[in-house]
This record gives C-alpha cells, sequence and structure tokens, in this order.
C-alpha cells in the first residue's frame, strides 16, 4: 500500500469547479516540495481518489480544504489544517496550507515557512464551522433545484399554461413533467436543513431535520373559523429562511441529546440510535418550530419585500446589487449568497403560478442572477483571444475552455485570473456581471431554470436579449480585461532599475570542461566564486549571463520576471539554497543557471533566515509556463529533500562536479 507524506481533502458546495481547482494547486504545491500526496475530492459525483485507513494512518500531515462535511473525523489524532476551499485555489496558498499542516508535527524548519498571519487560523474559526453546516446544506439542496426547476421549465415549451387541464394549451407529458419538477423542488428545503443538520450532528440529525424543513414549508396549521392549532388546518410557510434555522437547530439538538444519553450503558447504543434520539429531537425540534413559525413568516416576507423593494428603486440599483455579488467570489459564499437566494425567489415564483406578480419578479431576479455568473469566464475568453499577446499559453488555453464553463452557467473558471491580480480584474468582473445584470433587468428577461446557462434558452422569456446583455456584459469586460493586460505587459517590458554594474564573471575556482549538449545544465552556466550584495543584484548577474548564453534576448525583462515572481513569495529555502524563477517570452530556451556565494547573500527571504549560498535559477519561456516549467522546479524541490545533494552542491567548487549533480536529478 503506497505511503503518502501529504493527505487532503477538498470538497465545495457545488462539487464542479472549486473541488478540483483545489486539489490540482495542492497536487503542484506539494510537487514543488518535494512531497507525495493524495488528495480526495467531493463533488457532486460524489467522493473520488477515497482515502483509506492505513493512508491516513501512514501520512504526515492532513489538509482539509471544504466548506462542507468531509468526515474530517477520520483525522483526528493527525497534524491537521481545515480551511475554506477558497483558501486553496492557488498553488502559492495550498503551499502554505501544506506547510502549515506540517509544522504542526513541531518540524521547526517547516513552521518557520508558515506565514503568521496564517497561524492565527490554525484553529477553525467559528465562523467557517458555520459556513461549512451551511453550505453541506446547500450542496445537497442545489442539485434538487436544478432538476426540478429545469423540468418545470421545460414543461413551459409546450405553453405556459400546459399543465392546466383546462387550458387550450393543455399537455399531459406537460403537465407529468411539471409535476415531477414540482415534487423536486418543494424538496429544496427538507433536503437543505436535514442536510445541516447531518453535517453537525450526524446521521441521527437527519431525522429532525427533514422535519423541521417540512415544518419550514407548511408553517403552523390554524383552523380559519376557529383561529386555533389545527391539524387539518392551513399554515403560512416560512421557506428558505426557515430550513436554514430549523438545520441548525436539529444538529445541535442532537448534539445536546448525545451528552444527555451518554451515561446510558453501551449496550443501549442501539436503542439510543434508533429510538432516543429520533423520538426526543423530532419532538424538540417540531416544537419549536412551530413555535417560532409566526416570527419566522415576517422575517421571510419582509426578506422578500426588501429585494422587491430593491426592484422598485430601478434596474440599476437592483443589477448593480446582483452583478456585484456574483462577481466578487465567483462561486464563494457571496455569488453562492445571491444564487441561493435567486433559486429561493424562483421557487416562489413557481409556485405562485404564471402570470401573477410574484412568478414575474422571480424568473427576472432568477435571470439577472444566472447572466451576472456566466459574464466572468466569457470576459476571460474574450480577453485571451483579442489580446493573446498578452496571455501565457497556459492561461490562452484556459480562457478558451471557459468559453464553455460560462456557457453553462459555471462562473468558477475565472477564479485563476482574477487570484493572479485582484486588482484591478476583480472591479472588472463585477462591471461585467452587473452590467449583464442591470440589462437583462431593463430587457424583461425572465428564466424559469435556475442553472444550465444557454442550454435553457428555450425555455427563457427574451431570451435573445438576455444573450445580447450578457455579451455586452462580457465584451466591456473583456476589453477592460485586455487594456490592463496591455498596460501591464508593457510595464514589464520597461528597463529595470538600474542594478549594479555586472562583471565579467569570475573564473571558477578549477577550469571545467564544455558538457555534452545533452546536459541541461551546461558548465559554463555554473559560477562558483560569486559575490553578491544583494538578491536583486544575483538575479540581474543570472539576467545578464542569460543573454550571453543566448538563453535569453532582454536581460532587463529576464529580471523583471524574477522579481515578479519574488514578489508573489519568496523562493528562498533553507540551509542556504533558493530557487529563483523566471517564466518570460524573453527566454528563448529552457535553462538552468547556478550561482554560489560562499558569503553568502543577505537580504533574500529563506524559511530558516540564513543567507542564500547557492541559487538553482530556472529560466523558462513563456510558452513552457505550467508545463516545463513545474516539471523543473518540481524535481529540483525534491532534490533539494536529498541531504547528499545539499551538502555536494553546496560543497563543491567544482562547475563539472555541480552541474553533473544537479542533471543527474532532473533526468
Amino acid at each position: 500500500m503506497a505511503k503518502f507524506d501529504i493527505i487532503a481533502a477538498t470538497g465545495c458546495p457545488t462539487g464542479i469547479a472549486h473541488t478540483f481547482m483545489a486539489k490540482e494547486a495542492l497536487e503542484k504545491a506539494a510537487a514543488e516540495r518535494g512531497l507525495t500526496i493524495k488528495v480526495e475530492t467531493h463533488g457532486q459525483v460524489g467522493v473520488e481518489n477515497e482515502l483509506t485507513k492505513s493512508e491516513i494512518a501512514g501520512a504526515k500531515a492532513v489538509v482539509v480544504a471544504a466548506d462542507k462535511d468531509v468526515q474530517a473525523e477520520r483525522f483526528a489524532g493527525k497534524p491537521m489544517v481545515s480551511v475554506g476551499v477558497s483558501k486553496a485555489l492557488s498553488v502559492e496558498a495550498a503551499g502554505k496550507l501544506i506547510d502549515r499542516a506540517l509544522a504542526a508535527k513541531g518540524d521547526d524548519t517547516v513552521a518557520a515557512a508558515a506565514d503568521v498571519e496564517d497561524e492565527v487560523e490554525e484553529k477553525e474559526s467559528i465562523g467557517h464551522v458555520i459556513y461549512k453546516h451551511l453550505m453541506n446544506g446547500v450542496s445537497h439542496m442545489l442539485v434538487f433545484v436544478v432538476a426540478g426547476g429545469v423540468l418545470t421549465a421545460i414543461s413551459f415549451l409546450w405553453g405556459i399554461t400546459s399543465f392546466d387541464s383546462t387550458a387550450a394549451d393543455y399537455n399531459s407529458f406537460a403537465a407529468m413533467l411539471k409535476i415531477i419538477g414540482g415534487i423536486a423542488m418543494n424538496l429544496m428545503v427538507p433536503v437543505l436543513s436535514a442536510y445541516i443538520a447531518e453535517s453537525i450532528g450526524k446521521r441521527p440529525a437527519l431525522v429532525p431535520g427533514f422535519v423541521a424543513g417540512m415544518i419550514a414549508i407548511q408553517g403552523l396549521p390554524v383552523n380559519a373559523e376557529t383561529g386555533m392549532i389545527d391539524a387539518g388546518g392551513a399554515g403560512v410557510g416560512f421557506g428558505f429562511l426557515g430550513g436554514i434555522v430549523g438545520g441548525f437547530l436539529a444538529g445541535y439538538v442532537i448534539l445536546l441529546l448525545e451528552k444527555v444519553f451518554a451515561g446510558l450503558p453501551k449496550n443501549l447504543d442501539g436503542l439510543k440510535a434508533i429510538f432516543l434520539y429520533p423520538l426526543f429531537s423530532t419532538a424538540i425540534v417540531g416544537l419549536v418550530m412551530l413555535g417560532i413559525s409566526g416570527p419566522m413568516a415576517a422575517i421571510n416576507t419582509a426578506m422578500m419585500d426588501f429585494l422587491k423593494g430593491l426592484s422598485a428603486s430601478g434596474a440599476v440599483v437592483l443589477g448593480l446589487a446582483i452583478g456585484c455579488m456574483c462577481a466578487f467570489d465567483m462561486g464563494g459564499p457571496v455569488n453562492k449568497a445571491a444564487y441561493v437566494t435567486g433559486t429561493a425567489m424562483l421557487t416562489e415564483a413557481l409556485a405562485a403560478g404564471v402570470g401573477t406578480d410574484t412568478y414575474n419578479f422571480g424568473t427576472n431576479f432568477m435571470a439577472a442572477v444566472s447572466a451576472a455568473c456566466i459574464v466572468p469566464p466569457l470576459i476571460t475568453t474574450f480577453a485571451v483571444v483579442v489580446g493573446k499577446k498578452y496571455f501565457s499559453q497556459e492561461d490562452h488555453d484556459a480562457g478558451v475552455v471557459n468559453l464553455i464553463l460560462g456557457c453553462t452557467h459555471i462562473t468558477e473558471g475565472a477564479i485563476p485570473f482574477m487570484t493572479k491580480n485582484i486588482w484591478p480584474v476583480m472591479p472588472i468582473m463585477m462591471l461585467g456581471s452587473s452590467i449583464a445584470s442591470i440589462l437583462t433587468i431593463m430587457f424583461n428577461v425572465h428564466d424559469p431554470a435556475p442553472h444550465g446557462g444557454f442550454l435553457v434558452l428555450p425555455v427563457v422569456e427574451n431570451g435573445p436579449l438576455w444573450v445580447l446583455a450578457i455579451l455586452i456584459g462580457a465584451v466591456v469586460g473583456g476589453i477592460l480585461f485586455v487594456a490592463f493586460k496591455k498596460y501591464d505587459f508593457e510595464k514589464n517590458q520597461k528597463p529595470a532599475p538600474a542594478a549594479k554594474p555586472v562583471e565579467a564573471p569570475k573564473a571558477a575556482a578549477v577550469e571545467a570542461p564544455k558538457a555534452e549538449a545533452a546536459d541541461f545544465v551546461k558548465v559554463e552556466n555554473v559560477f562558483v566564486a560569486e559575490d553578491f550584495a544583494s538578491r536583486d543584484e544575483a538575479l540581474s548577474f543570472v539576467s545578464n549571463q542569460a543573454v550571453k548564453a543566448g538563453i535569453a534576448s532582454d536581460a532587463d525583462a529576464v529580471l523583471n520576471a524574477f522579481l515578479a515572481r519574488e514578489a508573489e513569495g519568496t523562493t528562498g529555502m533553507m540551509e542556504g539554497f533558493a530557487i529563483p524563477h523566471a517564466k518570460s517570452d524573453a527566454i528563448t530556451e529552457a535553462a538552468v543557471i547556478v550561482v554560489k556565494d560562499e558569503s553568502g547573500v543577505t537580504g533574500w527571504d529563506t524559511m530558516d533566515g540564513a543567507p542564500v549560498n547557492v541559487a538553482i535559477a530556472l529560466l523558462i519561456p513563456g510558452a513552457q509556463a505550467g508545463t516545463t516549467h513545474l516539471k523543473i522546479l518540481s524535481k529540483v524541490a525534491e532534490a533539494l529533500m536529498d541531504e547528499d545533494f545539499r551538502a555536494t552542491v553546496k560543497g563543491s567548487t567544482d562547475a563539472a562536479e555541480i552541474a553533473k549533480t544537479i542533471n543527474a536529478r532532473l533526468v
């Protein structure tokens, strides 16, 4: 059975994009550190790459990056870091999580690498715990909403009143689709409530959770004639908010009962699970939910009135609010708040029936939310096509794929672009989404389906105008994105601040023979007797040597690329090593240049605070970023974990021996 240094579990509410983006980032970050890793994903298709008991037992540390329940109790006793999935979407962020997880086992050299601000998060915050429970319910609920909403929307293809047997456009098949869709939609709140409860109290909490959700739909039944509580009467439901309250109530009631019944003999565990927990929890939760039905119904009504009030303020106000929320974190908590609100409004709209004010407002609101979610990925597609020269090949490929993601209502594809330059990319995305939302509301578009993107166009009222609104938002955002990338590109092409003039390379202690063409690290690119006053001087030296060796065409551009990477996070490692790396179109071939400074380069941040004696610099052409770059970087990082490798490279003054030692680890 294979053993892994790190094991991880990732999961997001929808299980579509964040889950697998975090998995990829963690795998790349582990490779950079020469560590083995296995990542278990909790997506909409279920658990994949599931961790075994022996793999958990054999791991050095655990990283949990999830906004839903991933059964973290399996990892009890292991050094562990638990955060939201959004904190593991970049390789740099994932690397910090791995460092923190390893630091938890008392490794001082790794602990020094953990950021101080991250260390205060070592204990999972109350806010994240609550959010994780909520999102566990949302993730289970969304599939019911999507299935029910789309089936209901499809039934409208035969006519808006095709489900009504007294209407002229009646169709029995359409009526059956609407019945099935309605049942699925009606399960939304009970499922939400049940799986919030399950995340807190595990399986025993499902029963009171479902009961709480059903009460949230039905409210407290009252006899219209007597005004008294009557099982045969009718109540006012308090919907989505009630489901949330009921879910948390049910979960924590189970935790309370576990403490109350903790003193019972062990042989009565079966009785507790099958009788005591469901009986007492259902009674307690049911009574509380019925008791608060009046205030909760009032709060629910007030929230809906507030949203309608925003609409009364004009399309610009409502559309701006929707657009900014949807594009703020692209699938994160704020985005989910807007989307889930849209689905709640849509549920009420479909229940109210076609032609009602509630239906018109709810479907218009849903159309605006969907438009805002579709725009960000399309902005990146427009940008990488129109401004191709300003993007790496990796970004260009991702932007093209985003055309498919955007058209199918998957916002998360735009996240990698935003994380590289939060400012001004986030405001650009928010502006594009807001334009699409505002125009959608102004064009009076109605979308009776909660998901699917352009796949549900046949059931969207004023569909062509909806597409137009989305395209306008995407083009405006795309133009601004290209303008920013052009500015950034041209700024990085300008000469770097004057550095100390680079003298001719000092002779190596031993004259080294020419390396064979097959050798990646050439002997003439190993400099063993240098003396640098600073990190920037060392990187300037490497950049100039790259031009002299024919590896690059512009030393300033290469230096800027090195410095840009250092600005993202230091490449200083431990025990006197650094692995600076530059990705630039000015680099014509992938290469490694090694410089040694026996006295040590000060001012170069390292994990252990020691000065850098050996810098193994990686130079990668822009077109090879993400491929050659990661392969070489991972091999060098892995080599640095080897004590013999470090001792040989650091202790030798023979350029040929150093080149040979590094080449042996790059094969």
